[in-house]
């Protein structure tokens, strides 16, 4: 996601430069004016686009995020006032972007702000809905029962996280693999053989001559091929991470068959967790719905999510306008109407969660049982095929010498 540097200047008259994630830079600078900045500018950050996804990682962890929570939880329970707990934290949290934003808001609780605002200041590092869940545990007195929840959503979350790149590491280290073992047998091997070929004199069969003249060209303009590649890779990093290549790239995902369908119900598990994470923290639905919204990590359904929301705040029905957006399944639907009903939503877009973990599994099961053989077969045929057309003059001179 693009990073903004923004100039923004407080309600005590401080001037701050802040750096945000954000899908656009309206949208950046109407979530600040939200929050009660007063918004001097936001300049998109040169080559922030290579952060995150495969070039990079966000800023803070959901490790990071856990261990603090951990010791803020430890902490509170032990009847420290909060200052006391944040220069505890400081003490021993060392450098980075959590340490940076904990001594900010230490110096924002020492001017008077509650815990949730400093929090806010510091949307860089702190994400909204954990903001919300510290500002309704306060509300109710129950802070350290929020956070001890919010732990236990983390831990869920990263539990999802992990199921999902683990079952897609094997086959992608295959992938890798077998490109690099084509690539060697067309840069290395191929180009001794053929030199041999050439040297003889013999007339070549055809696949041999394809074969040569593929490896020649590649050999040859192996450079510019590298170049050319990587040059379209940041350029397809560059236009996807923007306002307009963005959701073209999301919505082709989540509509693509049967992968499409595992990225739907990671994001939908994730989404339906925090939900239920912030209902139980005293969130309204509304709202909750809302603020959850940019755990989904697809701008297109986020969109069709926020239709939705509109819909539910014009007096629809939870179950109906969520449907409306296409992207859940019936299963799902069908208990997100009995939870609207019985009245209990927070127990039932927990299971629905459950429900979506599942599947997803399930998914990912088949597609990797799938993709391995599939790998190995597509792999065994280009080499195959490179073999029998370099072995083809062999058989052709032995057969002449017989």
């Amino acid at each position: 996601m693009p990073v903004y540097i923004c100039k923004l200047g407080t309600s005590d008259g401080r001037i701050l430069s802040r750096e945000y994630e954000g899908t656009g830079s309206s949208t950046l600078r109407k979530r600040l004016e939200e929050q009660g900045y007063h918004v001097f500018s936001v300049r998109r950050r040169p080559f922030s686009f290579l952060r995150g996804g495969p070039f990079g990682r966000s800023r803070v962890s959901k490790r990071s995020q856990l261990l603090f929570n951990q010791e803020l939880l430890t902490l509170i329970k032990a009847g420290m006032p909060i200052l006391p707990v944040i220069d505890t934290i400081l003490e021993g949290s060392g450098k980075g972007p959590i340490a940076d934003a904990l001594a900010r808001i230490r110096e924002d609780i020492k001017g008077g702000d509650s815990l949730s605002t400093a929090l806010e200041r510091q949307g860089d590092v702190f994400p909204p809905l954990y903001v919300a869940s510290v500002r309704a545990g306060e509300r109710t007195g129950d802070l350290p029962v929020t956070i001890e929840r919010y732990i236990g959503y983390l831990k869920k979350i990263e539990g999802i996280r992990k199921k999902f790149v683990s079952a897609l590491f094997y086959p992608c280290i295959l992938a890798v693999v077998s490109v690099l073992a084509v690539g060697i047998l067309l840069l290395y091997v191929v180009p001794i053989l053929s030199q041999v070929f050439l040297d003889s004199g013999a007339a070549l069969p055809l696949p041999t001559r394809v074969l040569i003249t593929v490896t020649s060209l590649l050999r040859r303009f192996f450079p510019v091929v590298v170049l050319l590649a990587g040059a379209g890779c940041i350029a397809f990093r560059y236009w996807s991470s923007g306002e307009t290549g963005r959701p073209m790239v999301h919505r082709f995902l989540v509509t693509a068959p049967y992968f499409g369908a595992i990225l739907r119900d990671y994001a939908l598990a994730g989404y339906f967790r925090t939900v239920a994470n912030l209902l139980g923290s005293g969130v309204t639905v509304v709202e909750a719905l809302r603020m959850a919204l940019g755990t989904l990590g697809n701008v297109y359904m986020e969109g069709r999510f926020a239709q939705a929301i509109g819909g539910i705040e014009a007096g629809g029905r939870l179950s109906s306008a969520l449907s409306g957006t296409g992207h859940l399944p019936p299963m799902a639907v069908r208990m997100l109407g009995v939870g609207e009903s019985s009245g209990a939503l927070e127990e039932m877009l927990a299971n629905i969660s459950d429900y979506l973990e599942e599947t997803l599994e399930e998914r990912l099961q088949v597609l990797t049982a799938a993709a391995e053989p599939a790998i190995m077969v597509a792999m065994g045929l280009v080499i195959g095929l490179i073999i029998v057309a370099m072995y083809l003059p062999i058989f052709q001179l032995a057969g002449a010498m017989g």
